[in-house]
């Protein structure tokens, strides 16, 4: 009896025909002749030429369902090519051509025309992929991108020493000086763990992620307007950010074009006496082109700061003060106020927020609370000593079961309250409270931007081990940093984040698929969400 049987063998499955016997001892046989095998594309059935030829000796053709045809072993070989070379693309192209509209693919190809599309690569992959630079090399296996070799660990390890100093420069200068036109910046500073011992940089310093490792600094300038990066200098990580302002400043005027005046946002880190006076600067200072337009938080640490919010402390809260937000009002007046010795004027900007006062209020008597009922139960407990140190009074006393008496620190409550809700900011051109704090609201572009280069990066860590590959392996992030913040404004903007998230986006786009048979690309057919979602990113679509 003669059947077509089924074998899988790894990912393909092969067709059989199977003849059952008996032998000479009477004991059943069968014996299997390889017949064909499942289209991986199809699913149909593919029989050798030899087999179709037999069965249409015997008068028996197969025929196979829904064709009028048959699949030969030729076709086979065509639809395994074609499987073969089904790569990922739409992502990618994306990506590309937003790195053309942006003009950083050119600034790119000019600075550092011999790395520049391997560097390309590497941030498309950063973007992309969650997983660490080593697994580059199997996602370009199944990606369709520019042919720029195996990147594999020791390959990207060779491209992160092959250009330096002068290489990152050359790029910095021409693209700050292409996106700094009609454009304001600001500026922040975030810190960089490493386990490595060979980072000249690299050192102990204020760690803004609490951890217990060295860092390096990196300081950040982003453009407002396009929410895109402009300039990052790395600097030692026992540095404070009053200290690297001076230097950054000093590096960006030398970078924009002669006489163009920098705009600065910037947060209360970067306050100091110094630093205010250097900004303000003078007439000598101005024909040096030192020439900045600034707005700065002040920091309670300063007696500035503490008298603005005690001379309007009775008389803020009015109608008239009200500043719109993103969320609920809040108050606020400008004022402007004599700075320094020698007689100058700055606009001072008094904001306060109610309910953020109100609500640090209520989480404050909540912890206070607690700790009082903890003390009284155990008012040796190691865990809370600082904190019962801090707000309580805890005396020994006889009278009492617990053998202690616990009072609360009431004058540190208030102390501590006093500032609750106040934000003051100084600047040297805005005189307007309510753009004052939008100006200095939209500066949050930076930090989110740095949340984003550490975690969806990966550049948390600094697993290299000399300073030139942690410069550049900073310099890739940079790059892809300027990919992804150009999206996320784009879907800000589009208000695609009511519907998808930034990685189910680009999984989307990635799944737009493109195969090559016989030296031609073809292109996949685009599904209505991803012609959808190209039309929303103003992005043309692509064409085999």
């Amino acid at each position: 009896m003669t059947s077509v049987t089924r074998q899988q063998i790894g990912k393909r499955v092969y067709l059989y025909e199977s003849d059952s016997y008996r032998d000479e001892q009477g004991r059943p046989r069968n014996k299997k002749t390889s017949i064909g095998k499942i289209d991986p594309v199809t699913g149909r059935k593919v029989y050798k030429q030899d087999y179709l030829d037999r069965m249409a000796a015997a008068g028996t053709p197969i025929i196979i369902p829904n064709t009028d045809s048959y699949l030969t072993a030729g076709q086979l070989d065509m639809a395994m090519e074609v499987m073969a070379n089904i790569k990922n693309y739409g992502a990618v192209y994306v990506l590309s051509r937003i790195s053309e509209e942006t003009g950083l693919t050119d600034i790119l190809r000019q600075s550092i025309p011999d790395y520049w599309q391997e560097i390309l690569t590497l941030a498309y992959y950063l973007v992309l992929s969650d997983k660490p630079v080593s697994y580059c090399s199997d996602w370009l296996a199944d990606t369709e991108t520019d042919n720029v070799g195996d990147l594999s660990s020791q390959r990207i390890s060779e491209l992160l020493i092959s250009f330096g100093a002068s290489d990152r420069h050359a790029f910095y200068e021409a693209w700050a000086a292409y996106r700094m036109e009609q454009e304001y910046v600001a500026l922040d500073i975030t810190s960089i763990s490493s386990y490595s011992e060979l980072i000249g940089d690299n050192e102990w310093g204020y760690n803004r992620d609490h951890e217990d490792l060295p860092q390096i600094n990196l300081c950040m300038l982003m453009g407002q307007q396009s929410h895109l990066p402009i300039y990052q200098s790395v600097y030692s990580g026992s540095l404070k950010d009053v200290s690297t302002l001076q230097c950054t400043l000093s590096e960006l005027t030398a970078l924009v074009p002669e006489k163009k005046k920098i705009r600065l946002v910037m947060d209360k880190g970067f306050f100091s006496v110094k630093n205010i006076n250097a900004l303000l600067g003078s007439a000598e200072d101005q024909q040096k082109h030192l020439d900045y337009d600034f707005l700065v938080a002040v920091p309670f640490t300063s007696a500035f700061a503490c008298r603005q919010v005690e001379s309007e402390r009775k008389d803020i809260d009015q109608v008239n003060h009200t500043i719109m937000t993103s969320s609920t009002p809040i108050r606020g007046v400008h004022k402007p106020r004599a700075w320094g010795s020698k007689g100058q004027t700055i606009h001072t900007h008094i904001l306060y927020n109610p309910e953020k006062a109100l609500q640090i209020k209520n989480d404050l008597y909540g912890l206070v609370t607690e700790l009082k009922t903890l003390a009284e139960t155990d008012p040796n407990n190691k865990l809370q000593e600082e904190a019962f140190r801090k707000y309580l009074q805890i005396r020994k006393s006889e009278k009492l079961p617990s053998g202690y008496t616990v009072k609360i620190r009431e004058e540190v409550i208030e102390s501590q309250l006093k500032q609750a809700g106040w934000l003051i900011l100084i600047s040297n051109f805005l005189d307007d409270v309510q753009a004052a704090h939008d100006y200095y609201r939209s500066k949050d572009v930076v930090e989110k931007s740095f949340c984003r280069f550490k975690n969806n990066l990966g550049l948390c860590r600094l697993r290299v081990q000399s300073n030139d590959r942690m410069q550049n392996k900073i310099f890739v992030g940079f790059i892809a940093l300027i990919l992804m913040s150009w999206l996320h404004q784009r879907m800000s903007e589009e208000r695609l984040y009511k519907h998808m998230t930034f990685d189910k986006m680009m999984l989307t786009l990635a799944k737009i698929r493109l195969t090559t048979v016989k030296g031609q690309r073809i292109l996949r057919p685009l599904t209505k969400e991803q012609k959808d979602l190209l039309d929303r990113l103003g992005i043309a679509h692509p064409v085999g």
